[in-house]
């Protein structure tokens, strides 16, 4: 048996595992947290069985499928194990008709998108979205995300290796950075005016490029930090740049609850899928790492707790 959860707590079973880029860069020391004690916790998103919950926890039921969203500290919690205690406020259930596995690819991906394009973005139907890292876990949701709202997905990618299945995945147009110019090809696909909204896994100077690609009056948000040179913002000329904090939006109780109906709704209108690109068993963890830091996937890295 299990240690117990503590008061707000739940403890699960964990049969999936995703691996995020966020994990990655607190185990190398460049996230925002920094490990507070050794051995660390690590690991945001778990998918598995309720095992029990502690008191004042309402809404679960020990035997209920359900995963975990980056609501918390991961000086505080972790999620990498055959078991797992987290906050209750940072569990969803599983939606009907999908396993542990494409579960625990759905809600962190799903999440990202939907509160920068969504509940913070206001991307409305028509407006185009340019993506870059399109092939990550979340630059593939921003798509369906885009598409599933009526706007235009335009994908950013380095190599043309990946430009068919990017097409395949719903992305009006491809720009491969390998073989052509963002801003000028932006520029072409939008007929001069720019993208509204550009959506920017990799910061660093490229942003440069992607504000002169963004429409007067868009948005240019900064999610992720691929790059890790120094970033420069914010840029003058952009009439709105941010950096998008998914915590903002997985610590609001309200937010998040209007999150996860609208996931909910992509998954039974078949819009929204999950795309898992490999798994690997719980021994295998650090090759899942290794993996997910040579930035060769398509969709999410997951590991399982039965291989």
């Amino acid at each position: 048996m299990g240690r117990p959860p503590g008061s707000g707590g739940a403890r699960l079973r964990a049969d999936a595992a995703a691996r995020n880029r966020a994990e990655a860069m607190f185990r190398s020391g460049t996230y925002f947290e920094r490990p507070g004690t050794f051995p660390a916790k690590l690991g945001y998103s778990a998918s598995g069985i309720v095992e029990a919950l502690g008191d004042g926890v309402s809404g679960f039921a020990v035997g209920d499928a359900v995963s975990t969203v980056a609501g918390f500290s991961m000086r505080d919690y972790g999620v990498y194990g055959e078991a797992a205690i987290v906050p209750a406020s940072a569990v969803l259930r599983r939606p009907e008709g999908l396993d542990a596995a494409e579960t625990v690819a759905l809600w962190g991906p799903f999440l990202t998108a939907y509160g920068a394009l969504v509940d913070e973005g206001h991307v409305r139907p028509g407006d185009f979205v340019l993506i870059t890292a399109a092939s990550s876990s979340v630059g593939l949701v921003a798509i369906d995300v885009a598409n599933h709202i009526g706007a235009v997905p335009v994908a950013v990618t380095r190599t043309a290796a990946k430009k068919a299945r990017l097409e395949d995945a719903g992305a009006a147009h491809v720009i491969v950075t390998d073989d052509e110019d963002v801003t000028a090809r932006t520029l072409e696909i939008t007929g001069g005016r720019g993208a509204e909204f550009v959506f920017d896994a990799v910061a660093g100077e490229g942003v440069r490029k992607l504000a002169a690609a963004t429409a007067k009056g868009g948005t240019l948000v900064v999610y992720g930090a691929l790059d890790t040179k120094e970033t420069p913002f914010p840029l003058w000329f952009v009439p709105t740049m941010r950096l998008f904090n998914a915590f903002d939006l997985t610590l609001d109780p309200a937010r998040l609850a209007r999150a996860g109906h609208f996931v909910r709704a992509g998954v039974r209108a078949g819009t929204f899928r999950p795309r898992v690109d490999r798994t690997f068993d719980l021994d295998g963890i650090a090759a899942a790492h290794r993996y997910l830091e040579a930035n060769g996937q398509f969709g999410k890295v997951v590991v399982t707790a039965g291989g």
